[in-house]
């Protein structure tokens, strides 16, 4: 059946952007200071969260409480940054691993007393949730208009990191901590702005799958740790790696999910993670590193 192949095709890159924005997001903060955000999908629930509440309970417009939301997560990526992480720079990373694990579960805390832990829909539509006929073809109109958003998102963010000079310095700082201090860089600034512009990303793709499916401390969480796949698909230090690792993973859950299963759906990408991490541990467009002994 040519239209449900070339449904799957459409819908996984729309959905492979998503996932593609939201391992930016992990790309960028795991280049900067060498650290893996285990936190992002409670990051992301807690940005769409404050949409939800903009929209529900001060009736405020869309594109307010969306702004609002984006803000809250990149706010919350400061919080982190300055309270969880910045005392652990120097020390072993797993420290740093083991933080944001514990910052995740507290967040969920948090969300939960807050708002709920039960699974709620928008108050309002973001994007429209009637599916748009192209060539025969079905796509759903809020999943295109979160692709947008996502894509949008991706260009600045990769335009802002190699073109800017607080973009110049993140890359420096990437490369070696201590050199870049040492040339006038402030390190812990950078590590801050990394966190901001991640929790920026976090919110805007938590907030675009809440519109898409529904907002949960869980469900949210869930989604966005497909990005996970992206990354090491692509490799941890490749903006352009992980954009196709979003799209491969997007296709392969699709594509799963109409011909075979959707609970082979969900495993799919991380057989292949497996499969390319056996023959290439970087990750197809990492970085390989020899270290003399």
């Amino acid at each position: 059946n040519m239209d449900l192949a070339a449904t799957c095709v459409i819908n996984g890159i729309l959905v492979g952007g998503v996932y593609a924005l939201l391992g930016m997001g992990i790309v960028l903060i795991y280049k900067a200071t060498s650290v893996y955000n285990f936190a992002m999908g409670q990051m992301a629930v807690f940005g769409a969260f404050i949409a939800y509440s903009c929209m529900k309970i001060m009736e405020l417009p869309i594109i307010v409480c969306v702004v609002a939301g984006v803000l809250a997560g990149g706010l919350m990526g400061l919080v982190v940054e300055r309270f969880a992480l910045r005392k652990l720079i120097g020390q072993p990373l797993i420290a740093a691993l083991i933080a944001t694990l514990a910052v995740s579960v507290l967040l969920k805390g948090v969300v939960v007393a807050i708002w709920s832990s039960s699974v709620i829909p928008f108050p309002r539509e973001i994007f429209p949730k009637s599916d748009l006929i192209v060539g025969g073809v079905q796509i759903s109109g809020n999943l295109f208009g979160s692709f947008l958003i996502a894509l949008l998102g991706f260009v600045i963010f990769t335009i802002y990191f190699r073109k800017s000079t607080t973009g110049l310095a993140m890359r420096a700082v990437a490369e070696e901590h201590q050199i870049a201090q040492s040339l006038g860089v402030r390190v812990t600034s950078v590590f801050a702005t990394t966190w901001f512009i991640g929790g920026l990303v976090c919110a805007i793709g938590g907030i675009c799958l809440a519109d898409k499916v529904a907002l949960g401390v869980n469900e949210i969480p869930a989604m966005t740790f497909m990005a996970f796949p992206a990354v090491l698909i692509g490799g941890l230090e490749s903006l352009a790696g992980v954009a196709i690792g979003g799209l491969i993973i997007g296709l392969a859950e699709n594509f799963c999910n109409a011909y075979v299963s959707q609970s082979f759906g969900e495993i799919a990408p991380w057989l292949i993670v497996i499969l390319i991490l056996i023959i290439r541990p970087e990750g197809l467009w990492g970085l390989k590193r020899i270290e003399r002994i």
